[in-house]
């Protein structure tokens, strides 16, 4: 479908006619090359846009230059500026190991980079719509089918509003770093991006380059020795001309350009991963206002005509406006320290219960759904911010492929939990990152419990943390709990679940033989490690059965 083409017209950005060309990276202008310039305009530019515009913008305004003493925060990288490019054109047409897919939740063909699928092929899309989604700031990766590079990236940029502008300028930062991240993590070093915003979601296309560019400085000056090669990709005479003038004031190419850019930054530059900084906020306290008695109310003749509609909407009408989060701060003292004391006599007397019976703890009162939301939010954003590959290297917790209604399946292997070198908090922030795209629609789990009773497990106490972590979503949208090779302790702890718990755990099916489970997932839908086929055959005996060594796939014998 693609084919190379000449250094010349690479180097000028010209697509051919039917446009499937290839361009390698050695046909890209370096960042730091003199003659950029020449190679970033189309030789069909629209004569509409000024070559002015694409003057270098540090060249004039050298007398205002002046730094007063002061250090730059991007100092000149000459081994970070190796390794960008700036190319007018489209990313998949580009011989690098990674390309970036700017689309939606869903991962779905229509909102995703204009012509990225029709290269890729159909493969891409039936790939896509087996990942489950994906959410806004996160990353997911696919193979690239069709097209020049390795893989492709795809990541979901934020919807963007004037009073959410930091919010929206964090998401946006963690879709360029978690592109980047997925392309060290799969032992990828080239990388092709577009601009990570689309007209539908409003994003500023200034605003939104800053965040570009800073993000990938930021990851850079950690990681330079695993990325070759990030290529800024632009496809309108505006988005060239912006990534002209903004990157001499993150990459500067000599002392001049450091200096002057000093000047010409913004105030806020984000943290040390190009994060925007959000200030804590203070939160001014007042007294309780006084009770007034209200005057008797003027009859209905003697209300203005203008004043009606004022009359008429009391308190209860402005209180359904009101976040309940919000209106808990509003209580009586009083009243909130009552309440707060029955919780604690509730929650003592279930923990006396389950302790009693050994299950750990277990009691204390059901959050409410803004409670849960909060919480779940909170967790949320801090496995986001966090590496936790140890975790993953553990493989406690792995995506499977789709049960035979064609769910999402999440398998869990008991006997990798080991307590004694896991950190139970770091933990609890994985599951939430790994649930967060599934727990979106109906999915399935998978249990190993092969082997694990030899392993010490968490009491029920933690089980029920998790669970209101994960929140009320995961609960109606989980299917059933698939249990391989359950021993009468695990049954006799889900029994406890079931009873002090929540019904969630009533969607458990005890299953006792692989052969079994197959009915209910696919063999080839699920990863399996060695030692479930050896603990298969031995609780099983084995009679009747054979296990391929290759592909460990387990037959009746003939």
């Amino acid at each position: 479908m693609y084919r190379p083409v000449a250094t010349a017209a690479a180097t000028g950005g010209v697509p051919t006619d039917n446009g499937d060309y290839v361009v390698t990276l050695d046909q890209v202008p370096r960042w730091n090359d003199a003659e950029i310039r020449s190679s970033l305009e189309y030789e069909n530019e629209d004569p509409s846009f000024s070559k002015s515009f694409l003057s270098d913008p540090l060249t004039s305004h050298g007398e205002e230059s002046g730094t007063n003493g002061l250090a730059s925060r991007f100092p000149v990288d000459h081994e970070i500026n190796s390794k960008i490019y700036l190319w007018r054109g489209q990313p998949w047409n580009l011989e690098v190991d990674a390309v970036v897919n700017s689309t939606n939740e869903n991962m779905d063909e229509v909102h995703s980079s204009q012509g990225l699928h029709a290269a890729a092929g159909p493969g891409l899309a039936e790939e896509c719509a087996t990942l489950g989604g994906c959410r806004t700031g996160m990353a997911k990766v696919t193979n690239a089918y069709d097209l020049p590079a390795r893989r492709v990236i795809h990541t979901v940029g934020p919807k963007y509003a004037v009073k959410y502008h930091s919010a929206a300028e964090n998401a946006l930062s963690h879709c360029y770093r978690s592109c980047l991240e997925l392309l060290i993590e799969n032992g990828l070093r080239s990388i092709a991006m577009g601009c990570i915003y689309t007209e539908a979601k409003n994003y500023p296309r200034e605003p939104a380059a800053h965040v570009a560019i800073r993000t990938v400085r930021r990851l850079l000056e950690k990681q330079k020795d695993k990325i070759t090669a990030v290529v800024f990709c632009t496809s309108t005479s505006s988005d060239t001309e912006i990534y002209k003038r903004l990157l001499p004031l993150y990459l500067p190419r000599d002392k001049h350009e450091e200096a002057v850019a000093i000047s010409k930054l913004p105030a806020d530059v984000g943290d040390e991963n190009g994060e925007t900084i959000i200030h804590e906020r203070k939160i001014r306290i007042k007294p309780l206002p006084k009770k007034v008695i209200p005057k008797p109310s003027q009859s209905p003749a003697e209300v203005p005509a203008s004043d009606v509609g004022l009359v008429q909407r009391n308190s209860s009408y402005l209180d359904t406006y009101l976040d309940p989060a919000f209106m808990s701060l509003m209580k009586d003292p009083d009243q909130r320290r009552q309440e707060q004391w029955e919780k604690t006599a509730q929650a003592q007397g279930g923990w006396n219960c389950a302790k009693m019976l050994g299950f750990g703890d277990i009691g204390g009162p059901p959050l409410s759904a803004a409670e849960e939301y909060s919480l779940h939010s909170r967790y949320l954003a801090k496995a986001n911010s966090l590496n936790l590959s140890e975790i993953a290297e553990m493989k406690i917790l792995y995506r499977g492929g789709v049960d035979s209604e064609g769910r999402p399946v999440m398998v869990v292997v008991g006997a990798h939990f080991l307590l004694r070198c896991l950190e139970l908090e770091r933990f609890i922030l994985y599951v939430v990152k790994e649930f967060e795209p599934l727990i979106q629609k109906p999915y399935t789990i998978v249990y190993f419990h092969s082997a694990a009773s030899l392993q010490v497990q968490p009491d029920l106490g933690w089980m029920r943390r998790l669970q209101q972590i994960l929140g009320r979503k995961h609960q109606r949208n989980l299917h059933t709990i698939y249990v391989l090779h359950p021993t009468f302790h695990l049954k006799t702890a889900i029994f406890a679940l079931q009873m002090f718990v929540d019904k969630v755990w009533k969607k458990v099916v005890y299953v006792d033989r692989l052969l079994q489970l197959f009915k209910y997932v696919p063999r080839e839908q699920l990863t399996i490690p060695d030692f479930v086929f050896q603990h298969d055959i031995e609780v099983n005996g084995g009679k009747g059965l054979i296990v391929d060594p290759r592909t460990k796939y387990i037959y009746h014998r003939p």
